[in-house]
């Protein structure tokens, strides 16, 4: 839907104002920072990735639990006020820490940014093509001759065209409207045939609301499975203060263990800080979350938070193919597994 002046204004407007709030918060929680060795605990700040939601649920409930200030840290959760500040204020030092998607995280370092992963809050990618049941799509194939909805990013683009080309298909064949954030709208009123999302919240979203839907991930369909979401400081902040680095690295693998242990408890912590959230629909999405979550020291696979080499190494090859990135980023300077514990 166009956004008309008086709404381009506003919005403008408001993003400015939660901007200023944002950096105000940043400030003040910098301010207050104390050195390391001090008996007070040390001022941290992460900035999500997005507004609170069920793939945070491991760091409520860490902060529930009080394993960040078991580890000296006060830690501050703040929301962005778009998805790329929290690249921007980690790079900029304006905050120790942040979440963000992993491409995005490459991307950022490809572009010589000074941005390191410390651990990965999922082991694959969230994002694919999301359609409705109804439709009887068997593959991104038969996309074919539709249209699919877009955001604008880039790796939207990436995604459609490789997942289309990985089933058969032909990408140029597929036709392409950007609708924003708005794909579920456009899906649900027949604009489009399917669009770009993150499936564990965008499809499970359509799914609670009643509309069942057929979804392709991209590590199902030409994709590498990268890591989805990391946590992510930057090389400064690691010389700087690696036990602050450590610490929080710590605490939330310790949060997301217990998630894995108990999702109904973090369940419940997440939902009492963030009043908003409905519950039905975070409790499914957390519970489509989980699988992607992985590993725990008691069940076998990958222990959770790792940054598995390989699949740092295939992300960046199929970022560098797809026109994201113009230099390869090897998996040493993407990120690092020392601060876990």
């Amino acid at each position: 839907m166009a956004m008309t002046s008086g709404d381009a204004t506003g919005t403008t407007r408001r993003r400015w104002a939660l901007t200023l709030v944002l950096v105000l918060t940043l400030a003040l929680a910098g301010c207050g920072s104390t050195a390391p060795g001090s008996d007070s605990p040390r001022r941290a700040t992460l900035v999500l990735d997005y507004v609170p939601n069920a793939i945070h649920a491991g760091i409520y409930r860490a902060l529930a639990a009080g394993y960040y200030r078991r580890e000296g840290i006060d830690l501050r959760v703040i929301e962005p006020s778009a998805t790329t500040e929290t690249l921007k204020l980690i790079d900029a030092g304006s905050a120790q820490f942040g979440l963000a998607d992993g491409s995005d995280v490459m991307g950022l370092i490809a572009a010589g940014g000074d941005a390191k992963a410390v651990m990965a809050i999922v082991q694959r990618p969230l994002g694919g093509l999301i359609g409705l049941a109804s439709e009887r799509l068997r593959s991104p194939a038969d996309l074919q001759g539709r249209t699919v909805g877009i955001t604008g990013v880039p790796s939207d683009r990436a995604v459609l065209d490789t997942e289309v080309a990985s089933a058969g298909g032909r990408p140029g064949r597929v036709r392409v409207a950007t609708v924003g954030f708005n794909g579920a709208r456009a899906l649900v009123a027949g604009r489009v045939a399917a669009f770009t999302g993150f499936i564990p919240d965008d499809g499970v979203g359509l799914a609670v609301s009643g509309h069942p839907i057929a979804a392709f991930a991209l590590d199902r369909y030409g994709g590498p499975s990268y890591p989805g979401l990391v946590a992510f400081t930057t090389q400064r902040e690691i010389a700087r203060d690696p036990a602050l680095v450590r610490g929080f690295v710590a605490a939330t693998v310790h949060g997301y263990e217990d998630t894995l242990a108990d999702p109904r408890r973090s369940l419940r912590e997440l939902l009492h800080a963030n009043p908003a959230l409905q519950a039905k629909l975070t409790g499914a999405s957390l519970a489509a979350y989980l699988p992607l979550f992985a590993g725990g020291r008691g069940g076998g696979g990958t222990l959770f938070g790792t940054l598995q080499t390989g699949n740092v190494e295939a992300m960046s090859r199929w970022m560098l193919a797809s026109g994201l990135i113009r230099r390869p980023v090897s998996a040493a300077r993407y990120g690092t597994d020392a601060f876990l514990p």
